[in-house]
Formats: C-alpha cells, structure tokens, sequence
C-alpha cells in the first residue's frame, strides 16, 4: 500500500507545485502565463489571502497531488465551509491511493476548521474526476452555477 503526506504548500515546494498547477491547467485547457501562476503563487504564500494551497507527497516525497482551497461564508448556516477550488492529481499517479490522502486531509482540514461542509465543482466531462467524488458523496448537488463573466 502507498504512504502519501499531505501539507500546506512553503516557499521551497514552487517548482513541484507549478508542475501540478500546468497540468491542471491543461486538464481544463486553460492556458496559464508566468504571470498568472506567479499570482496564484503569491496568494498561496500570503497569510492574508483566503486562498491556501496543499500538496501531496508519495513515499519518495514528490508532489503528486495538489489542492487549493479557502473559507467560503454560509450566510444561511451563519457559518462557513471550505471551498474546494481546485484538486488535481498527476496522471501517473491516478489510482494509487494519492486523491484519497488528499481528500482525507480536506476533510479533517474541514473538521478541524469547523466548516460544516466542503464544496467543489467540476466540468461534466471529469467522468474519472465525478466517479472519485461520487465515492465520498452521495452524488452532485442540486444546484446549477450560473457565470457571468466581463467581457
């Protein structure tokens, strides 16, 4: 059986997470400059900003997993749950166990945190992504994400 750890991202832990971050990125077919990954970097590093960054190591330490996620209010619940931003695992990595590591930290991330949820989205066609979700939910939520977007 594989041992992964999973951690915050520090400063020294850029170039493993860029990698992830690019094949991310190239899952959805968005491409990411320099620039834009340089920004995400920085809020992942900053204290202040919502955004926080986690990484997840197999038994050899590389990164093989990544996830970005931050408090979300429930002005509804007078609470707050985390929001899953985005969670990517490498594809040589797909079904050893690293997506599982990294959810479980999610999940006492959440406990820990008091969130009284985690929420995520993800496109339709994540078929592989869906059936991962689906084994730890009972299945999508009931609610449609409208997008409006400047132009």
């Amino acid at each position: 059986m594989n041992t992964f750890q999973t951690t915050f991202v520090t400063e020294n832990d850029k170039a493993e997470w860029r990698i992830l971050f690019d094949g991310y990125a190239a899952f959805y077919d968005v491409p990411v400059t320099d620039a834009t990954a340089n920004t995400v970097w920085d809020w992942l590093l900053d204290p202040d900003h919502v955004l926080e960054g986690m990484l997840t190591r197999d038994e050899t330490g590389t990164a093989v997993g990544l996830a970005h996620v931050c408090a979300c209010p429930r002005p509804l619940g007078g609470n707050e749950v985390g929001f899953l931003d985005d969670m990517y695992v490498s594809p040589e990595s797909r079904g050893s166990g690293a997506a599982d590591a990294l959810f479980e930290s999610l999940r006492n991330l959440a406990s820990e945190r008091g969130w009284s949820a985690l929420r995520w989205i993800t496109q339709h066609f994540n078929e592989r992504g869906r059936a991962f979700y689906d084994r730890y939910t009972s299945g999508p939520s009931d609610f449609i994400i409208y997008q409006w977007q400047q132009t």
